[in-house]
């Protein structure tokens, strides 16, 4: 992807340009482990929640440019921009080029030494610097609360703007005495210029009714913080194969979709960003998915970093006790709620149109028994270096004897489909996950457990598994038993030791899934390829490249293995992030952004490269 956009001139006395719907893969990403907000190359925040990742939007521009809300800054001259993130860092840096100059735009959410929340209220720092000549700007400032369904009052005070929709959601922007406001129609606009070595902060602070002088802020203060810990965590990325620096860049985007109080891990922070432009299959993605939290969990603690792993444990716990049992939910909220009711947003348009937009999540109540495995899985990977305590114990207990007692229910599988019940081969492979990791932490560490009951079972479960789940016709492990439908998610069987890379089955479903399921040039994978019951198409899945790329170096296809992990870097955009699926034809990114699931793949299929590239 490019890291250049070609900007027209506007009319500095004009009211704001008219909408328009960069790609997605245009944004990058900030956030202070509390909520996030994606930036385009053109200066925009089109996108973010306040006061948490699931919150109402306060800018909601991607999803529509004319109600969403946006803030953007920008040249009025002809401009190009490229866009960087400072190394090691989540600090995101725009910079414009004009004839007459050039200006710097940094934007960050500050963070404590520590790496929590920098204060009380979510906050956005915009900092202009001009390094070059002088160049004429505007900014737009059109926030709009509860994804544009309230109606927003404007208004400018002695030390900058002040915004609420009458009720108890207030905004504030400090900006300095330079900037003159024209506030009409719950818009601001700001016509100003910027000369060689000035600098100039703006400050958006969430439910703050006070507004001080830019100074009060000490942004710079925060700014030198902030960087130093971001430069901190990123330096503990333990990787030394190849591709270090799209590893580094996938750990620092997983980070940013942590939740420094709860513990809880997003799986993106939009929704609604289509499958395919112009379909049905828009979704909500900002809650905790188990699957992907365990996940994340799992990439993290491969480049040494297990903090996270406490704090989520501690999240499950707390989930685990309000349940009341040994049956999970496949997600939660960020506080672990468990009431996430899905509803459409009948005034926004969408994302280029694609409708419905939607808010919570339908899928919360499916069964999907996969979660299980990938729990257990990472509580194993966790336990290797920290205390079992009896607590803990007991909810993974729960979880083991639950499985063991219902492995043999249909479910909805990884996929989340949204049609009938099946016997789905991964999440069978999974249960079997969840038996055998119980068994080995049981054994390992002389805790109490049904051991000699999780071993019958996992027993009866393997030998069904490779009794029904398997093709002939197709010589591959299928989607579901007794079925012939491929699915890239038989590429994990080897990934969570169900059998081992050299076992004749696993080497032919890597290439059926390399010859069927990939797309016409073969490099990019396809979840399926047959009906699922819901309308519309989708995308060539990132993740399911990924796992293309690591299966093939485990089972010797090195030289291939390369090409297919090269050519999905280069799928990245200019700052490094992925979405959930891209266009096979265009390229262009589809679904949420940025998806933890691509970036966990990322890094599991890199330290497996690196490990074949030892082995060799």
């Amino acid at each position: 992807m490019t890291d250049l956009q070609v900007g027209a001139a506007t009319d500095p006395g004009a009211r704001p340009a008219s909408p328009r719907t960069p790609p997605l893969s245009d944004y990058g990403l900030i956030g202070d482990m509390r909520t996030a907000a994606l930036i385009g190359l053109d200066g925009a925040i089109d996108w973010c929640c306040m006061p948490r990742f699931d919150s109402g939007s306060v800018f909601g521009a991607i999803l529509d440019p004319e109600r969403g809300g946006t803030w953007s800054i920008r040249p009025t001259v002809e401009w190009t921009s490229t866009q960087r993130y400072l190394p090691r860092t989540n600090i995101l840096e725009t910079t414009f080029r004009t004839t007459g100059g050039v200006v710097v735009l940094t934007d960050f959410m500050p963070v404590d030494e520590d790496g929590r929340p920098s204060g009380p209220h979510p906050e956005i720092h915009r900092q202009l610097r001009c390094t070059r000549g002088r160049v004429p700007m505007q900014m737009t400032f059109m926030p709009r609360f509860e994804y544009g369904a309230r109606t927003t009052r404007l208004e400018q005070l002695r030390n900058g703007l002040f915004a609420t929709d009458r009720t108890d959601q207030v905004i504030t922007l400090s900006s300095a005495k330079a900037f003159e406001w024209t506030v009409e129609q719950s818009t601001a606009l700001a016509n100003f210029s910027v000369e060689k070595g000035e600098e100039r902060w703006l400050i958006m602070r969430y439910d703050d009714d006070d507004i001080h002088p830019v100074e009060r802020y000490e942004s710079g203060r925060k700014l030198d913080i902030t960087a130093a810990f971001w430069a901190r965590w990123a330096a503990g990325v333990r990787y030394s194969g190849p591709y270090r620096g799209m590893v580094k860049r996938s750990a620092l985007a997983l980070k940013l979709l942590t939740h420094a109080e709860t513990g809880a891990i997003i799986a993106a922070p939009t929704t609604s960003l289509p499958e395919t432009i112009g379909g049905v299959r828009n979704w909500d993605y900002r809650f905790v998915w188990l699957r992907d939290a365990a996940f994340t969990l799992a990439a993290l603690d491969a480049v040494g970093h297990r903090r996270e792993a406490d704090a989520f444990m501690r999240f499950l716990k707390r989930v685990c006790r309000h349940e009341g049992g040994g049956h999970l939910q496949i997600m939660y909220g960020i506080d672990g709620r468990r009431d996430l009711v899905e509803r459409q947003l009948d005034h926004l348009s969408g994302y280029m149109g694609s409708r419905p937009v939607r808010v919570g999540n339908g899928a919360v109540g499916q069964l999907q028994l996969d979660v299980y495995g990938e729990v257990l899985e990472t509580a194993d990977i966790w336990r290797r270096n920290h205390e079992m305590t009896e607590g803990t114990w007991r909810v993974l207990r729960g979880l083991v004897d639950w499985v063991s007692g219902n492995w043999h229910r249909p479910d909805s599988s990884i996929w989340e489909v949204r049609g009938e019940v099946r016997h789905y081969v991964f999440s069978k492979v999974l249960s079997w996950v969840a038996l055998d990791r119980g068994i080995r932490m049981a054994e390992e560490l002389g805790l109490e457990g049904n051991t000699a009951e999780w071993r019958q079972q996992a027993d009866a479960l393997h030998a069904e598994i490779m009794e029904r789940g398997w093709s002939e016709r197709h010589q591959s492990f299928t989607q579901a038993y007794d079925d012939d439908a491929l699915d890239a998610a038989a590429l994990a069987i080897p990934m969570v030791r169900f059998l081992p890379w050299n076992h004749p089955r696993v080497q032919a479903t890597v290439l059926a899934i390399a010859r069927e399921l990939t797309s016409a040039d073969g490099e990019l994978v396809f979840r399926y390829r047959h009906p699922d019951g819901l309308e519309g198409e989708e995308g060539a899945f990132s993740i399911c490249t990924f796992w293309l790329a690591q299966a093939l170096s485990m089972i010797g296809e090195r030289e291939r293995a390369e090409r297919v992990f090269r050519r999905m870097l280069r799928h990245a955009n200019h700052v490094g992030l992925y979405s959930e699926e891209i266009d096979p034809v265009t390229g262009a990114f589809l679904g949420n952004f940025p998806q933890a699931f691509t970036h966990i793949a990322l890094i599991n299929c890199a330290a497996a490269l690196a490990r074949t590239e030892r082995k060799g």
